[in-house]
């Protein structure tokens, strides 16, 4: 069993062109395609096998309508988690494709450490049905950036190509310009949530020249996956800081209340 990642038209926004189809039957014919999830061999590219497929968990309502983050139980729709309440977070909204699995995880480490980026586009489009309800027109479409120094090392800001692939299918402004990571902050990896977030505070600005294109915007912030949300949150303040009038985030996964990770 094989299962496409490809949906259909969402919104009105279209999905894929003919020339675009014609290019992926070529690369099939020359690279034949593997599982995103893992290496078994599928029809085409941007599928998962059915074992993949069915252990993805796919965050649905209901859900906390500012943090994205699933409920037990349906308390309505609209409703907003008691950590939401506790802990207002500096940015509107956040949404996500799925909870962070073992398949999830394999997806964005292959895009993040793997070298392979030709995965965003299909990843951009799971993210366009997700977060559906803050994709407005009008929007810019900001990713996380990288610090100069850890770009030269990747090679490419895996934030910033699934940014660009959801402007291009949305029709909405890649604005990568609109966010600099300014000092090089340590690897997020085992650090807890109050390392997190001293990690990155103050590592983001936005800059002079583009100040006034932020300014009583809606910026729409693109990442992978939403940890403990402190990355998300310091960008999200740098951008309140120059007048940014709505803020809300994207990612492709996040991690389920109380679990820990250690390789992101």
């Amino acid at each position: 069993m094989m299962v496409n990642l490809a949906p259909h038209p969402v919104g009105g926004y279209a999905l894929g062109t003919r020339v675009e189809r014609l290019a992926r039957a070529m690369i099939n014919m020359i690279v034949p395609p593997t599982c995103l999830g893992c290496d078994l061999a599928v029809g085409q590219v941007g599928a998962l096998c059915g074992s993949c497929w069915s252990s993805l968990r796919f965050i649905e309502h209901p859900y906390c309508a500012v943090l994205g983050t699933p409920f037990a139980y349906d308390p309505g729709f609209g409703s907003v988690s008691l950590r939401a309440i506790a802990e207002p977070p500096d940015f509107d909204r956040s949404r996500s494709v799925v909870l962070y699995d073992e398949v999830a995880r394999k997806i964005i480490r292959s895009l993040k450490f793997g070298d392979r980026p030709e995965l965003a586009p299909w990843m951009a489009r799971w993210m366009l049905r997700a977060g559906g309800d803050v994709l407005h027109p009008g929007a810019l479409i900001v990713p996380v950036p990288l610090h100069r120094n850890r770009l030269l090392q990747r090679r490419y800001n895996q934030s910033a190509e699934l940014a660009r692939n959801l402007a291009r299918i949305t029709q909405q402004a890649f604005r990568p310009d609109l966010l600099q990571r300014i000092r090089p902050t340590r690897q997020q990896v085992g650090l807890g949530a109050n390392q997190r977030a001293r990690n990155v505070r103050g590592a983001f600005r936005v800059p002079t020249s583009v100040q006034i294109h932020v300014k009583s915007s809606h910026i729409v912030l693109i990442d992978d996956v939403y940890t403990t949300g402190a990355t998300l949150q310091a960008c999200a303040r740098a951008l309140r800081r120059k007048g940014a009038a709505k803020i809300d985030c994207l990612t492709f996964a996040r991690v389920a209340n109380g679990v820990a990770i250690t390789d992101l």
